[in-house]
């Protein structure tokens, strides 16, 4: 471990132990306090749901800063991270950290984050605004990022997110189509003790979005506190100009990218994907 995180690490659980005692009075729910866990898929908001989840802290003793990010490809390089690495990641967390992953649907790891340890969101945005947002970022925002030097290397913005589309199969490191890339995560959504997010839900009906987070934390870990001073604190606790990698926080921005050709290999390799996750309700969109 590195001076710089041996500092970082001590700093955090000196803010827990403060943590702890602000909120001494307060009763720890059976079991102790869960570890609030947000699973994001790529580019859909990660950083919204990491400070809604840091938002509790102003309600009970969970930390006010995130204990670590797991991400299960390393962003420079692209390589892909083992299902043990993601193992000892979760293991790694402890009652009242508030974490935030990339992280696939496992079956070892669905069973410790739908343990009775976690209280997980999972959050998720419509792929076609996923994949607009990922070529802005990887070509503008992102210079260190694995594909950035080939997406700068395009003609333009169409052939970018074709790649964003299609994936790159011969790149050398993974890099799978929009579909593939989102079927490691869609377990999630299969187990009731992880709440799933859509990202619109928090830009278009967000008072209603935020309830609900606000009752599955409640589910887990009731608090004597006000539902509308929880709110409060969750709706407070957001702020885009803090989000390294926050561009616009708007939906259906597709539609002002997509061509008919960009429509035509979307609809080729996503399949069923738009419908499984609620966007359309069939293919004629």
């Amino acid at each position: 471990m590195t001076i710089k995180s041996s500092i970082r690490s001590l700093l955090y659980q000196t803010e827990k132990l403060n943590q702890r005692a602000r909120f001494v009075s307060l009763p720890a729910p059976r079991g102790d306090w869960p570890i609030l866990l947000g699973i994001s898929f790529p580019k859909s908001g990660t950083h919204l749901l990491d400070q809604i989840l840091l938002g509790f802290s102003n309600v009970a003793p969970f930390s006010k800063r995130l204990h670590s990010f797991y991400a299960e490809y390393e962003g420079e390089s692209g390589h892909k991270r083992t299902p043990e690495q993601a193992l000892a990641w979760l293991d790694s967390l402890q009652p009242r950290d508030v974490a935030s992953a990339h992280l696939f649907a496992r079956p070892d790891a669905i069973r410790r984050v739908c343990s009775p340890a976690f209280a997980p969101y999972f959050i998720f945005r419509d792929p076609r605004d996923v994949v607009v947002s990922h070529v802005f970022y990887v070509t503008d925002m992102e210079a260190r990022h694995a594909h950035h030097d080939y997406y700068q290397s395009l003609p333009d913005f169409n052939a970018r997110l074709n790649v964003s589309i299609l994936g790159r199969p011969d790149a050398g490191i993974e890099f799978s189509n929009i579909a593939d890339r989102f079927a490691p995560y869609l377990g999630w959504l299969d187990h009731d003790e992880v709440m799933a997010i859509h990202f619109e839900d928090l830009i278009l009906d967000r008072a209603s979005a935020l309830s609900r987070i606000m009752e599955h934390f409640l589910a887990r870990a009731p608090l004597t506190t006000t539902r509308q001073l929880i709110l409060n604190s969750l709706e407070t606790s957001i702020n885009p100009k803090k989000s390294p990698t926050f561009r616009s926080g708007k939906t259906g921005e597709w539609k002002k990218h997509f061509t008919d050709e960009h429509k035509k290999i979307f609809k080729d390799v996503a399949g069923d994907l738009l419908v499984k996750l609620g966007y359309e309700k069939d293919g004629n969109w």
